[in-house]
C-alpha cells in the first residue's frame, strides 16, 4: 500500500512537470542565486533603443524578484539627461510611454563600458576591473545566469563604444566561465545585426547554456517603435516628441514584452522563442530569423529559472507594462509602427532632423550637411572595399568573394587573429568602421580564408583608400 501512495506521488510530480525528468524538476526547485547582466553597448541620441531596451530588461527581472547585487548593468548613460531628450530622467521602450529608466543600477557607465570590463564581469576578475562599480558575476555552482546584450554588430562581432567585441573571445570567456564551475546554467539572449556569427560553428554543446540571437549570421536585426513625425503611423506610434528615434528593438522588445505577460512558472524558453521568432520573422519589407545555438536541451526550461517570477497577487502593485496591449498579437503588430533597419537607424534620424527643420533656417542647413555627410562616408567604404576586393581577386572575381557567406555550423573565420589584424589594417587606412561599415567585416575575414597575406593586405588597402 506505502509502495503504491509512492509511486502515486511521483507519478503526479512527473506530470506537474509538463515531462520534466523527475531529476530534472527536483533540480529546478534547488537552484541557487539568478544573476543578470544587461549590456548596451552604443551611445549616442539616435541609438535611444539600446538604453532603453536594457532598463526595460532591468525592470522585469527586478520585478521578478533579483536583487540588484546580482544584476550588473552596462550602459553609456548619455540618453536619459540627453539634451535632445523631449522627457529628462526618463527612457520609453514603448509607445505607451511609461518610465524604465528609475532605478536602475549604474554598474559601468560611460567610457567603463568596454569589452575587457564585460569579459572581468563574467568571469569575475575583479582586479582586471576599471573604473564602475566593481560588481561582478560572483556566481556559484548552483546559481543560473542570464546575459542580455543589445547593440549594434557585423559579422563575428558586436560593438561597444569604443572598441569591439569579437566572437572567439566572448565565446573563450564562456568556455573559461563554464570550467570554472562557478554557475549551473546560463542563458544568452543577443541583438545586433549579423548576431548568429557570434555563435554559429563557435559555441559548442556542453556548457549548460542556451542562446538565442536576432538573426542570422548574414543578416540584419530591426528597430521598432520608430517615431516618423509624418503622420505614417497607424497604431502603437511613439509620442510625435520622439521623430527620428526609435524606442526599442525588434527581438528585444519581443522577448521583454512576452516576458511581462507570460507566467514566468509555467512558460518556457523554447515557448517564447516561438513567439520571438513569429514576431521578429522577416517578411518582404523588414524582419530577421531568430536563431538557437547551445545546449537545447535548456530550452525546456521555465523563464523564472532566469528571470524570476511576478507575483499574481492582487496586492501587488502592476507592472509599467502591464497596461500595454498584447504584445504578440501579430495582426496589431504589423499594421503598427515604423521598423528600421538597425544599419540605417542614423540616417533615419538624420533624415528626420532635415525633414523636420524650418525650410531656408541655418537648421535646415546644418541638418542636410550632416545627412549628406553620413551617405558621403558610407558610400566611401563600400567602394573602399569593392575596390579593395578588386586589387586581390580581380573585377570579376572581387565582390563574389567578398561577400560570399559559410554554410551554417561553420565560423565566420579560419584564424581569428588574422581578422583582427586586418580589421586594424583596414581602419589604419580607411578609417574606423561605422555601425554601419562594420557590414564589410565579412569580406576582410574572407581574405583572410583566401590566405592573402599580410604584405599583400597593407599594399591593396593603401592603394584602395588612397585618394
Amino acid at each position: 500500500m506505502i509502495r503504491c501512495v509512492v509511486f502515486l506521488v511521483l507519478l503526479s510530480i512527473w506530470a506537474s512537470v509538463e515531462g520534466r525528468s523527475i531529476t530534472r524538476f527536483l533540480t529546478e526547485k534547488s537552484t541557487g542565486t539568478k544573476w543578470a547582466v544587461l549590456v548596451a553597448g552604443s551611445n549616442g541620441w539616435w541609438n535611444y533603443r539600446h538604453q532603453a531596451d536594457v532598463c526595460h530588461a532591468y525592470q522585469l527581472l527586478k520585478k521578478g524578484g533579483l536583487k540588484d547585487e546580482n544584476i550588473i548593468v552596462f550602459m553609456y548613460d548619455d540618453i536619459a539627461d540627453n539634451t535632445e531628450n523631449p522627457r529628462p530622467g526618463v527612457l520609453i521602450n514603448n509607445p505607451h510611454g511609461q518610465d524604465v529608466y528609475q532605478g536602475v543600477p549604474k554598474d559601468y557607465v560611460g567610457e567603463d563600458v568596454n569589452a575587457d570590463n564585460f569579459f572581468n564581469v563574467i568571469l569575475a576578475n575583479k582586479s582586471g576591473i576599471t573604473g564602475g562599480s566593481g560588481k561582478i558575476l560572483d556566481s556559484g555552482p548552483n546559481d543560473n545566469i542570464f546575459i542580455y546584450y543589445t547593440d549594434h554588430g557585423g559579422p563575428g562581432i558586436v560593438s561597444m563604444p569604443t572598441g569591439i567585441v569579437y566572437a572567439n573571445d566572448l565565446i573563450n570567456v564562456l568556455k573559461k566561465k563554464h570550467a570554472s564551475g562557478t554557475y549551473s546554467k546560463m542563458v544568452f539572449y543577443l541583438e545586433a545585426c549579423e548576431s548568429g556569427s557570434m555563435f554559429d560553428g563557435l559555441l559548442p554543446e556542453g556548457l549548460n547554456i542556451y542562446v538565442t540571437t536576432a538573426s542570422k549570421p548574414d543578416e540584419n536585426s530591426w528597430g521598432t517603435y520608430c517615431g516618423l513625425g509624418r503622420g505614417a503611423c497607424l497604431v502603437e506610434c511613439p509620442p510625435p516628441e520622439f521623430d527620428g528615434v526609435c524606442l526599442g528593438d525588434l527581438y528585444s522588445v519581443a522577448w521583454m514584452e512576452d516576458s511581462d505577460v507570460q507566467d514566468r512558472q509555467t512558460t518556457t524558453l523554447d515557448n517564447q522563442y516561438d513567439r520571438i521568432a513569429n514576431r521578429t520573422a522577416a517578411n518582404l519589407t523588414y524582419g530577421s530569423h531568430v536563431m538557437q545555438y547551445g545546449d537545447m536541451e535548456l530550452s525546456v526550461d521555465a523563464l523564472f529559472q532566469y528571470m524570476g517570477s511576478v507575483s499574481t497577487s492582487h496586492s501587488q502593485a502592476p507592472s509599467p507594462m502591464a497596461s500595454a496591449p498584447s504584445p504578440m498579437d501579430a495582426a496589431s503588430f504589423l499594421t503598427s509602427s515604423e521598423n528600421v533597419n538597425q544599419r540605417d537607424t542614423e540616417l533615419f534620424y538624420l533624415t528626420s532632423k532635415y525633414q523636420g527643420a524650418p525650410e531656408g533656417s541655418n537648421e535646415e542647413f546644418e541638418a542636410n550637411r550632416k545627412l549628406n555627410e553620413a551617405i558621403s562616408m558610407r558610400n566611401q567604404v563600400d567602394n573602399s572595399v569593392k575596390r579593395l576586393g578588386e586589387l586581390l581577386f580581380g573585377v570579376e572575381k572581387g565582390n563574389e568573394v567578398l561577400q560570399s557567406v559559410r554554410p551554417a555550423g561553420q565560423p565566420l573565420v579560419d584564424n581569428w587573429d588574422c581578422l583582427k589584424s586586418y580589421v586594424k589594417t583596414f581602419e589604419a587606412h580607411c578609417g574606423k568602421l561605422t555601425a554601419y561599415g562594420k557590414k564589410h567585416i565579412r569580406g576582410i575575414a574572407n581574405i583572410c580564408n583566401a590566405g592573402i597575406e599580410s604584405e599583400e593586405m597593407v599594399a591593396a588597402t593603401a592603394q584602395a583608400c588612397s585618394g
